[in-house]
């Protein structure tokens, strides 16, 4: 756990590898807009050197993932303001896609052609290219996630033909699982090919089997070949209130070496399951090897601070380091800090705070008040919910509205699950203070996690200006005084009636750090170490400079000690595996090499690490290029000089 070794070891330029400007919760002109406030850095700096940038929109969020093969790059569109209809420039303003672009020169990219994802249909981080060769078909292919913006969206996954990305071929949209008509939605995808066969893996957004395999040898006739669970593995850990356990993220790798030599295995991102590793070698009959366990401790958070705490979960993405010895897991975390809720009636329960809503430290100090229930707390809902002036809440109170998480799997309740920032908005037009979503059942592991809590990301913009705390199942039937709270894990549930008025509580929180890394051996799946930027484990930047958790990794195909990072907020930075015993995993950490933050700020969402294809054999250390891609700006390119 190591911090900024080029500080304390070179000199001259290469001293500003911690030097960040601590640009405050004033707004920052320029590429990210005048929104919010950004962490400000100096360039780039050690094993980072800025090769080029491409703007592709100034509009906030609007680019998520990133992947390259050859000489192109894609970005993934997140969705248009009007994703969500009605339709304004028909065809020829798509909702959401894929820019192509060309890196065939680094220094200078160029935007060469969009394509475009159905309507009402987005991607996210579940875009991949990579070049299959099967009976059935030969060349380059894109793979995409399918969500939702809007009614008349496609689910599922996206394959499209980009051997010639200036004239992209339909293989197939919408295909995956489905539930009557509809495919079900899908957060990330993933290609890979063993043997004569090609396969495909999607997160199922709306199955408890969310681990969906399909045979894509004939890419344009997809099979699904197996489905999993991975609950099933008892992988999550609910003793620490870690039970939210769903696929978020994986990767394969078909190995030739190390310890799965001659094995396909697939990294399961498995929130709070922890990272799963699968032996997919025979895709229709995935093999269970084992799962990381998170501390009882948070590492990096007692590091860092002294402060002792359960850790977040929150397994988001992982890669294989290039010789198999290790690979590295990323927690996302968007909320530093967590909460614990207290009743009238003697009731604790502990919460975690939203990350992008107002703390409840800078609005209230603690938060003191009633609560009334509201339900889901949809959009559709809102005429159903009386507004805040239904409680009377004394002098240095807060009016307080509790909604669920959901709907998911509530045979009551006929739409579809809503965003959490939906939720949040439906609470501030009604004139509430603050809002508690409570987990639904699904989250609970049905009643194996009754306290386990998510405070899921923010789903759509909005002028935000309360405060919001996510908990747990159980607290939602004691907060309203349920005598059947610990059992009311099934449905039908008695939940009470909309309007319904219940205990008057209070809030405190704590600050708990942002999201960070793991090293984990690939063998043992022992946890070796974790890192952070340090701003990340600072309390003075809680608020007012981004998120400042880590959201992807990329490891280098060429140096099984170098990986890159995408610190939303805190730019890109490059780690690398150093061991005080080479033969001994255990000794390994992570330490922070180089990276770059723009003096405007960044919002690395995607890295991906490819081939140069301007590489020039008489140069060292141009053999790969680092991709970033920024959320409000579009492409940035590295190299490690």
């Amino acid at each position: 756990m190591k911090r900024c070794p080029l500080t304390r070891r070179l000199v001259g330029a290469l001293t500003v590898a911690c030097l960040l400007v601590p640009a405050a919760a004033a707004a920052n002109p320029g590429q990210h807009g005048t929104d919010e406030g950004h962490l400000l850095g100096t360039g780039d700096w050690g094993k980072i050197e800025l090769v080029g940038q491409l703007e592709v929109t100034q509009t906030p969020d609007l680019v998520a993932d990133v992947a390259a093969y050859g000489n192109y790059a894609y970005l993934a569109n997140w969705g248009e303001a009007d994703c969500s209809g009605p339709e304004k420039g028909g065809v020829n303003t798509p909702d959401a896609g894929a820019w192509v672009i060309d890196i065939s020169d680094p220094a200078n990219p160029k935007k060469v052609n969009f394509i475009a994802m159905p309507q009402d249909t987005r991607p996210g981080e579940g875009m991949q290219v990579t070049h299959i060769e099967t009976s059935k078909f030969t060349g380059d292919i894109l793979v995409m996630n399918a969500e939702a913006c809007g009614k008349n969206y496609k689910g599922g996954f996206m394959l499209y033909d980009v051997s010639n990305p200036l004239k992209p071929v339909k293989l197939k949209e919408g295909f995956g699982e489905r539930t009557g008509s509809d495919a079900h939605q899908t957060h990330s995808a993933f290609v890979w090919q063993s043997g004569a066969n090609a396969y495909l893996v999607t997160q199922d957004e709306e199955d408890l089997s969310d681990v969906d395999i399909f045979d894509i040898t004939n890419p344009r006739r997809p099979r699904m070949v197996s489905e999993l669970d991975l609950n099933d593995y008892d992988v999550a850990q609910p003793a620490l209130n870690l039970a939210d356990s769903n696929l978020h993220d994986m990767t394969v790798k078909c190995m030739e070496d190390g310890a799965y030599a001659g094995k396909c295995i697939m990294i399961a991102s498995y929130w709070d399951g922890g990272y799963v590793l699968l032996d997919v070698t025979d895709p229709a009959n995935p093999e269970f090897l084992g799962d990381t366990d998170f501390a009882p401790i948070d590492p990096e958070l007692f590091e860092q601070t002294g402060i002792a705490l359960t850790p977040e979960g929150n397994a988001h993405q992982a890669e294989f380091t290039a010789d198999n010895r290790f690979f590295i897991g990323t927690d996302e975390d968007f909320s530093p800090y967590r909460a614990r809720l207290t009743t009238d009636d003697g009731g604790v329960y502990d919460a975690g705070e939203f990350g992008w809503t107002v703390p409840i430290n800078e609005l209230y100090g603690t938060l003191n008040g009633p609560t009334i229930y509201g339900g889901y707390g949809c959009p559709a809902d809102r005429g159903s919910i009386p507004d805040a002036s239904t409680l009377t809440p004394a002098p240095e109170e807060e009016a307080i509205l509790v909604l669920q998480r959901g709907p998911v799997g509530d045979p009551s309740q006929g739409g579809d699950a809503c965003f959490f920032s939906e939720k949040v908005e439906t609470a501030q037009l009604l004139g509430y203070d603050a809002v508690i979503i409570a987990n639904h059942h699904s989250g609970a592991l049905g009643g194996e996690g009754p306290d386990t809590y998510f405070c899921g990301g923010q789903g759509h913009t909005f002028d935000i200006q309360i405060s919001a705390i996510c908990t747990g199942h159980r607290a939602l039937h004691e907060l309203f005084d349920d005598p059947d709270a610990a059992d009311n894990f099934t449905y039908p549930e008695s939940v009470p009636a909309i309007g319904t008025v219940g205990d008057t509580i209070s809030v405190t929180t704590q600050f708990d750090g942002w999201g960070y890394v793991h090293l984990f051996d690939a063998e043992t799946l022992m946890d070796l170490d974790t890192f952070a930027i340090p701003e990340a484990m600072d309390p003075a930047y809680a608020s007012g400079f981004g998120d400042l958790s880590v959201h992807e990794v990329a490891t280098d195909p060429t140096d099984p000690s170098l990986a890159y990072l995408a610190y939303y907020s805190g730019g890109l930075r490059t780690v690398q595996i150093q061991c005080a015993n080479p033969a001994d995993n255990s000794t390994c950490e992570l330490v922070e090499v180089g990276g770059y933050l723009d003096p405007e700020g960044n919002d690395f969402w995607g890295v991906e690490v490819v081939k140069n294809p301007a590489d020039d054999p008489n140069v060292e250390g141009d053999e790969v290029l680092i991709l970033a891609s920024d959320r409000d700006y579009g492409l940035f390119i590295f190299r490690d000089p």
